[in-house]
């Protein structure tokens, strides 16, 4: 692995707590694995690479966030060593790390640390007769940017719905890229979200009237019980222009930090007490870091949690 590698051109141990010639610990480098610039997951993933070389000197880190295409990529890199650490939409763990819908195999996955919800939906221009996700059929759709993942949480909400994409056109763009297809009438309906309040949708219902498409209680009931990533979720009122009422809807698959199973306990033990020692100090770089608290940051989402990680929680009285 990346961290490996590093100590070892260094002559240091494998979590760099190794002492050099001069009895400083050894430098270690590690690779944390992000998104495109421009959003949530290389904006968080900055923040929590900078915290571990801030506040993790005494273990001789540096800490690289790197921009990746996503969660796709970042879980096929930790699998093969290139990188140390990544962020991940729990959606795309849980099915990875089953190795089921579509992944060649079972990826040896590991959450570190749950963090901020995916809270996401589908939006239409208000009038344009997209009122559930049943009237999304016939109609172009925008349903995330290509190669994203979204398909790992919108095909199962859809399915539970008795809707696939096989119902509509569905069309590719990034969330800016989607509220340009509402406004100008390319799209019947776009999926949207990420944490609340979410940029895009500001966009959209600051320039036109939008709707919110509602979920079937009784689909959303099912989506909960079938799969842990899924989460029920409420947008307060009054979160967006014209928005009166709650909108209760879902948690998606929350943004989690996770790690390959073949990474040393002991790394990712310092490198989870570092995160949550010190998670003011991410709050500091962006709100999101607000979910590293003792009741979220445990929270199940369907990837089992790395030893290393599961110690320090144990240790301090927060794990379920």
């Amino acid at each position: 692995m990346v961290f490996a590698l590093a100590a070892a051109s260094c002559g240091g141990g494998g979590e760099g707590d190794g002492p050099s010639d001069d009895g400083s610990p050894s430098r270690v480098f590690l690779s944390l694995g992000t998104a495109p610039p421009g959003g949530a997951f290389f904006v968080i993933g900055s923040a929590l690479a900078e915290v571990l070389n801030e506040f993790g000197t005494g273990f001789g880190w540096t800490t690289t966030a790197e921009a990746t295409s996503g969660s796709q990529e970042n879980i096929r890199r930790l699998d093969t060593g290139e990188l140390d650490f990544a962020m991940s939409n729990a959606a795309i763990t849980y099915f990875a790390g089953r190795g089921s819908e579509g992944w060649d195999k079972a990826y040896p996955v590991r959450t570190v640390m749950t963090l901020a919800p995916n809270v996401a939906l589908f939006i239409s221009p208000a009038g344009s007769g997209v009122d559930t996700i049943d009237d999304l059929r016939g109609k172009r759709v925008g349903v995330g940017p290509a190669g994203a993942g979204f398909e790992f949480f919108v095909g199962p909400l859809l399915a539970a719905h008795g809707v696939s994409y096989d119902d509509f056109t569905p069309l590719n763009a990034t969330q800016a890229g989607a509220v340009d297809l509402i406004a100008d009438g390319s799209a019947a309906a776009v999926f949207v979200g990420g944490a609340v309040p979410t940029p895009s949708i500001t966009q959209a219902s600051a320039s036109q009237d939008i709707h919110f498409v509602r979920f079937d209680e009784d689909a959303k009931q099912q989506l909960i019980e079938e799969y842990l990533f899924f989460r029920p979720a409420t947008i307060p009122a009054d979160t967006y222009r014209g928005q009166t009422e709650p909108f209760e809807g879902l948690d998606v698959g929350s943004m989690h930090l996770i790690t390959s199973a073949n990474v040393s306990e002991e790394l990712v033990y310092n490198v989870t007490k570092s995160l949550y020692e010190h998670r003011e100090n991410v709050v500091e770089r962006h709100a999101a870091g607000r979910a590293i608290n003792p009741t979220n940051v445990v929270r199940d989402s369907g990837t089992a949690f790395h030893p290393g990680a599961i110690r320090f929680y144990q240790e301090i009285g927060i794990w379920p």
